[in-house]
């Protein structure tokens, strides 16, 4: 059975918004790996549609190597999005979630062995507080944004977590591996 990896992008004052971080080559390889190590990818509505970027450059490259590999990949995935509004999707990898998020993540992960991410923060938190998560992976950018959404909002209890390690990108984000605490 694979790991529950909760895998995002945040400023340094724990704002989660894809317009403050570094996407550098650097950053598009280091979510080239963790998305070619897992097996699914889950998402909510906006996530998700923010993520609908990449198809095109997956049939149309950039001549980016780091930009182009890291679309193939995100395209090929394959994508559960969690949603109240959508009820279908058109990426060919992706689908609509059919069962509650606890249901399909234990799904999920006793038909696999590979890792399964979750990318968005609202399902961050509900795998939080589910006790799901094995590990997180938090992309901290060198960047104070001052407003924006708080990864860690309407969490209920305390949530004690152990460093596992720490990647250091040349942009000056770090990688926090974080693992369940004691």
């Amino acid at each position: 059975m694979g790991k529950l990896i909760a895998g995002i992008n945040m400023t340094l004052d724990g704002f989660c918004d894809h317009t403050y971080g570094i996407a550098d080559d650097e950053l598009h390889q280091h979510y080239s790996e963790l998305l070619s190590s897992a097996g699914a990818v889950l998402y909510g509505r906006i996530t998700y549609q923010l993520m609908e970027y990449w198809p095109p450059i997956a049939k149309n490259p950039t001549g980016n190597r780091a930009i182009d590999e890291f679309a193939v990949i995100m395209d090929s995935i394959p994508k559960i999005v969690f949603s109240r509004t959508l009820k279908k999707v058109d990426w060919a990898s992706a689908r609509v979630a059919t069962r509650s998020f606890e249901e399909e993540v234990l799904a999920l992960m006793q038909q696999s062995d590979k890792d399964i991410l979750v990318g968005s923060p609202s399902l961050i938190v509900a795998a939080t507080e589910l006790n799901l998560v094995d590990q997180y992976q938090l992309c901290v950018h060198p960047i104070i944004a001052g407003k924006g959404l708080p990864l860690f909002k309407n969490i209920s209890d305390k949530k004690s977590l152990k460093l596992a390690k720490t990647k250091t990108l040349g942009s000056g984000a770090i990688v926090l591996y974080y693992g369940p605490g004691k």
